[in-house]
């Protein structure tokens, strides 16, 4: 019997083969799980009293119970249970639980989840060469999650960005080879795919090319995309879906225009609402995506289960919130034979339901072996012992001094570029700051402080720093930082001294990532993503603890606040900086790291346009 892990041709033959005999009752099952009722997401109806034959870790055969005729090892009853198809995510990035993808499984399982379409970018753009070997170590090592890998089509995210990646169509074509890769990872310059002037046109194209030559699925990324004329051009360019709808009407003319539509928890109230009121009946262009998740806010909300009972609370039936995330994901990723359905030949991934309508999980099987009970983990959590290449990944091969970070100007007052957090606009803000000896300074008082961001993928730990207005620190001599920086992840630090943000960034060095909150001098908490910067090898609840710890810390620091463009930007400890060096649409000017076009790392991301800091 193979292994049947990792999907390829040849074990895919053996297994249906087998899967075939023990059907016909030729061979015996090693179980039948006998349930009360079975949900066939197919059809959207219920089976009463449905039995399902496993063997090794696929259905081989499903039908009334008593119905099948071969032989079995065990018989396992869950009479007053209802059993669905295992929980699937479209589009997610596991970076965000910060968890390596043997401890995901064991956090998302239990919440429903066996399988996942990782969408890559994060870990590519930290390390490219090693993407595709990383998000399939654990399951070949026996964990029980299914991570089906898109390569990023934002690696770089834009041509005015480096890093440990490049992914051109030569590399995509070799990922696309692997019948573990469902397809291109959400395509997000959407400025660089609509014109051919822009650097990045044509590498982006050739990803497209190679996903399509290979049937793979190119995801797109359509934020800030809602008039009808882009829509259309989106569509257009075979970019399949968005996950960017922020309103039912954006939502329904995304999906009246051909786009599949993944809807994500903080907008899925309205946009269920609003297309239900539009009397939207067919839900099959429709999945739930996670999107980003921490592993704290999994813990405390639930994973895909918390999508799905969002839905239902929105007033979706509890059948087609399911069909939102499994059969329909599995389709639109080309994924059915394998995943989204009990059914014969598919993976036996099942979730039992104590209660349907209030989605009330009591037990998941993944594998055709129980994985969970409650929220208790107990399937195969294999060890892995990480290489060098995951755990070594902040390259800043020299101390950083307060220096780095000086702004100069000749004379008393300096002009100033700023940005804030989210900063949505066509242009910056201008202002102007005080200069002492030679230094431009912080207006605190104004809600104005430092921002840096730090390269630490090449090793010249080149410095970009601006001024920033209504976030970071108002307490002196105070500085946080983090190696998540969307969707470049270089070193980003935010303070109100230079001198603390030289010693948040010499202690990532030692740390090897995470976050790193400095003040009066001392290291006062510090959470650690070791492997890749972007994440931990322990369990959710430890990476829990930790960040409790860290917040309580960072409680204690008063913290400038601005609202901003973003609805998701609060005010207190600033944890969404992890999403505020994003590059992608709708974003124009931003700060990048530093390089020989862009020697102080400001640029507008749409047309490439630099301008000075300070002047």
């Amino acid at each position: 019997m193979t292994q049947d892990l990792l999907l390829n041709a040849r074990d895919e033959v053996a297994t249906r083969k087998r899967l075939l005999q023990v059907s016909l009752g030729r061979l015996p099952a090693d179980r039948i799980l006998r349930v009360g009722r079975l949900f066939e997401s197919g059809t959207g109806t219920w089976m009463n009293d449905a039995e399902i034959v496993i063997s090794g870790r696929r259905i081989a055969f499903v039908g009334p119970r008593g119905s099948y005729t071969g032989e079995a090892a065990e018989v396992i009853e869950r009479p007053d249970l209802a059993a669905v198809p295992g929980f699937g995510e479209v589009h997610k990035h596991i970076e965000s639980s910060h968890l390596t993808p043997e401890y995901e499984a064991a956090l998302t399982i239990p919440r429903g989840c066996t399988w996942t379409c990782e969408a890559s970018h994060e870990y590519s753009n930290v390390n490219g060469a090693h993407n595709l070997e990383f998000w399939l170590t654990a399951r070949k090592a026996g964990s029980p999650l299914k991570i089906f890998p898109l390569p990023g089509s934002a690696v770089p995210p834009t041509a005015w960005e480096y890093g440990g990646g490049y992914f051109g169509k030569d590399e995509q074509a070799a990922f696309m080879a692997d019948p573990m890769v469902a397809g291109l990872d959400e395509v997000m310059d959407w400025p660089a795919v609509c014109n051919a002037d822009n650097p990045s046109h044509d590498r982006l194209w050739g990803v497209i090319e190679a996903t399509i030559a290979a049937r793979g699925v190119v995801e797109g990324h359509a934020a800030g995309i809602k008039d009808i004329m882009n829509i259309n051009a989106f569509a257009a360019a075979g970019l399949a879906s968005d996950h960017e709808s922020w309103t039912a009407d954006e939502a329904w003319d995304k999906i009246t225009r051909g786009l599949f539509l993944e809807i994500r928890v903080h907008s899925m109230p309205d946009i269920v609402k609003g297309l239900l009121e539009r009397g939207l009946s067919d839900w099959s262009q429709v999945a739930f995506a996670t999107d980003d998740r921490s592993a704290s806010d999994t813990l405390r909300l639930g994973g895909t289960d918390h999508n799905v009972r969002t839905a239902i609370r929105a007033g979706l039936s509890p059948e087609k919130a399911i069909q939102c995330v499994t059969i329909n994901p599995a389709r639109h990723m080309r994924l059915q034979a394998h995943v989204g359905m009990i059914a014969p030949g598919r993976y036996a991934d099942i979730v039992l339901l104590s209660d349907v309508a209030d989605l009330q999980i009591a037990e998941v099987w993944a594998d055709g072996l129980p994985a969970s009970k409650g929220t208790d983990y107990i399937g195969a959590l294999p060890a892995i012992d990480w290489p060098a290449w995951a755990r070594t990944s902040v390259h800043i091969n020299r101390e950083i001094t307060a220096a780095d970070f000086a702004l100069h100007h000749d004379g008393d007052v300096a002009d100033v570029a700023l940005l804030r957090p989210f900063h949505w606009a066509p242009d910056f803000i201008r202002d102007q700051l005080p200069v002492v000896g030679g230094e431009v300074q912080r207006d605190t008082a104004r809600n104005i402080t430092k921002f840096a961001i730090i390269d630490r993928h090449t090793g010249a730990a080149r410095v970009a720093k601006m001024f920033w207005l209504g976030t970071g620190p108002a307490t002196p001599d105070t500085a946080v930082g983090c190696t998540v920086a969307h969707d470049q992840h270089n070193l980003w630090i935010v303070g109100s001294s230079d001198a603390a943000m030289a010693m948040v960034a010499n202690r990532m060095r030692q740390t090897q990532g995470g976050w790193v909150l400095a003040s009066g001098g001392e290291i006062r908490a510090e959470v650690h993503y070791e492997i890749g910067g972007l994440m931990t090898h322990r369990p959710a609840e430890a990476l829990h603890a930790d960040m409790e710890a860290f917040y309580a810390e960072a409680n204690k620091i008063d913290w400038m606040y601005e609202p901003t463009y973003s609805p998701r930007w609060w005010a207190g400890f600033p944890e969404r900086l992890q999403f505020a060096t994003l590059t992608c649409a709708p974003w124009a000017w931003a700060l990048v790291a530093p390089s020989d076009a862009i020697p102080q790392g400001f640029v507008n991301v749409q047309t490439g346009e630099t301008h000075p800091v300070v002047w």
